[in-house]
Order: C-alpha cells, then structure tokens, then sequence
C-alpha cells in the first residue's frame, strides 16, 4: 500500500479534533447560559412595565387599580408569570416569576403599595431583580 493509497485521519488527529471542539464547548456553553437568563430578566422587566402602564389606564378609568390581570386586558410573554400582590385605590405592588429560572424574581411596587409585595424592588415605580 502506497502512501497516495491512504486516505482519512489518524486515529490522533481525530482526538485532537474532538479535544479541540471540547474546549470550544467548555467557552461557549456557560456564555450562552448567561444570555439566557439575561433575556429570561428583560422579558419579566419588560411585562412588569406594561403591567404598570396597564394599570395606570385602568386607574384613569375606575379611580383604583386591579389585581386582575383579566381586568387590565395585559398579556405575559412566554414563560413569565406575573403576581398583583396588592392593589387599592392609591397603590399596587406586583411580582414576576420567569420557569427559565429556578431562584429569583422581579417586583415593583407603586404609589403606598407595601414595598415587602413588589420585593425586590424598594424605590417606588422602578423594577428590580434579586438574581
């Protein structure tokens, strides 16, 4: 068998391939994983946001805010539930949840609402996230 007869990789060329593509995977895999979860925080920042813009209408029309999501006409986007924990006539407080995430959420709390039911978030109309 000549030398132009042999044709394909070596058994060490292989492994080094593979090492190589390991190594590839080690670097990517924990960078995708936080962009992932980056995104998982943007969506439930993005929902609380429409809740509160959801809820202010809703209060220019019945002089009260609503812990109804059914209520406010508002829709979560996949994967983010969404918790009114408190609404009367001069404050709410909501809480958002993403399954994407196994610890942590986001929360915002408005007007007197108690601050503990929008935890984590402790300056009123502004959304903040515990992971």
């Amino acid at each position: 068998m000549t030398e132009q007869d042999r044709r394909g990789f070596t058994l060490i060329e292989l492994l080094i391939v593979i090492v190589v593509i390991g190594i590839l995977a080690s670097i990517a895999i924990p960078k995708l994983s936080v962009t992932r979860d980056r995104a998982y925080r943007n969506s439930m920042i993005s929902d609380l946001k429409n809740l509160a813009n959801a809820q202010e209408i809703y209060h220019l029309t019945n002089y009260s805010y609503t812990t109804s999501l059914t209520n406010l006409g508002t829709t979560s986007s996949q994967g983010v539930t969404i918790s009114v924990n408190e609404a009367n006539g001069t404050g709410w407080a909501a809480t958002a949840t993403h399954a994407g995430v196994s610890t942590g959420q986001c929360g915002i709390f408005y007007g007197d609402a108690t601050a503990a039911n929008g935890d984590p978030a402790t300056t009123a109309g502004v959304v903040s996230c515990n992971f």
